[in-house]
């Protein structure tokens, strides 16, 4: 078979074979929680939250708030270079927003992370609401000695979705921040959910084709999971109809679905997430990440089918 755009064999652009190309060797990411709130939660645009964020679901045992940048990064490094000989490493801020804070407080986390021996770059979780012109000025100039990646928590396209969710920020915000964070030639990855209520078929396969006109570097997708003690699990509840939980089945469906109509120059990072068990509550399909996306190789090639097959570039 020959090579796709994204020059493997490969029938999607995968993200763990694009890293491997461009640093040679395997990159792991180091999580880190450095104390963040979120502008939904303080008041300044909301309370309470998104509705269906439980932090817990994500955060490693050696993210502590007692312990240091650098502590939680070496503590993190000893844990994966004790499986692996040979790595790179990226600090990861990866809980609630990270670029909440003033401009100097974020310097400050920046560097003491960028400073250890073995971090190569940064992957900065936030909110596409949460970044300025002058935090995308400085990432900008670090990104030109370190891989600077910024993940933006956009979840869905539909500003209708975005109110009941409570997230705080219109559809029109992430457009924007995508844009600024392109033109300053910083990565970036934006972070989606299908399945959520009051969305249709339709409206997940039509996601794929306005996700592709921008300028989207890297995508995680992630099936829409309810987990305890957030306010999607009442919801979910008093209403259960109200919510599609997908079989395996039927998700590896629509994934291959809204691969067909997604650029193919677009970057896959992820298909599913996981949560701890005890705080999963559905669909619980009992499928690792890797397990998930072994069968959605196998369906794509069993229909013969690649990411982008359908896509239309923009005229």
């Amino acid at each position: 078979m020959s090579q796709f755009l994204w020059g493997s064999n490969k029938r999607y652009n995968d993200f763990s074979g694009h890293f491997r190309k461009k640093f040679n060797e395997r990159v792991q990411k180091i999580s880190i929680d450095a104390g963040f709130t979120c502008p939904n939660r303080d008041g300044s645009r909301s309370t309470g939250g998104c509705s269906y964020c439980n932090n817990l679901t994500f955060s490693p045992a050696y993210c502590n708030l007692e312990k240091s940048v650098s502590d939680q990064l070496t503590e993190g490094i000893e844990f994966f270079s004790a499986k692996y000989n040979s790595m790179q490493y990226l600090a990861y801020f990866q809980a609630y927003s990270n670029t909440y804070a003033p401009l100097e407080n974020l310097k400050t986390l920046y560097e003491e992370a960028l400073a250890h021996q073995d971090v190569i770059g940064l992957v900065i979780a936030t909110r596409p609401d949460c970044v300025t012109p002058e935090i995308l000025d400085y990432l900008q100039r670090l990104a030109q000695k370190h891989y600077i990646m910024i993940e933006f928590g956009i979840e869905s396209h539909l500003n209708a979705s975005l109110d009941r969710m409570n997230r705080g920020h219109r559809f029109e915000e992430s457009v924007w921040a995508l844009q600024e964070t392109a033109k300053r030639h910083i990565h970036n990855c934006a972070h989606l959910i299908l399945g959520l209520p009051g969305e249709t078929e339709d409206d997940w396969l039509n996601q794929a084709r306005v996700i592709s006109k921008l300028p989207v570097e890297n995508l995680k997708l992630h099936q829409l999971q309810i987990h305890k003690n957030t306010r999607m699990h009442g919801e979910y509840q008093q209403n259960p109809s109200e919510f599609k939980m997908f079989t395996v089945d039927e998700y590896l469906d629509l994934c291959v679905r809204y691969l067909e109509l997604l650029n193919p120059k677009i970057i896959v990072e992820r298909f599913v997430s996981e949560a701890p068990d005890d705080l999963l509550v559905a669909p619980r399909w009992g499928l690792k990440n890797f397990e998930f996306t072994a069968k959605l190789e196998k369906l794509l090639n069993d229909r013969n089918t690649w990411q982008g097959r359908l896509f239309v570039p923009k005229q």
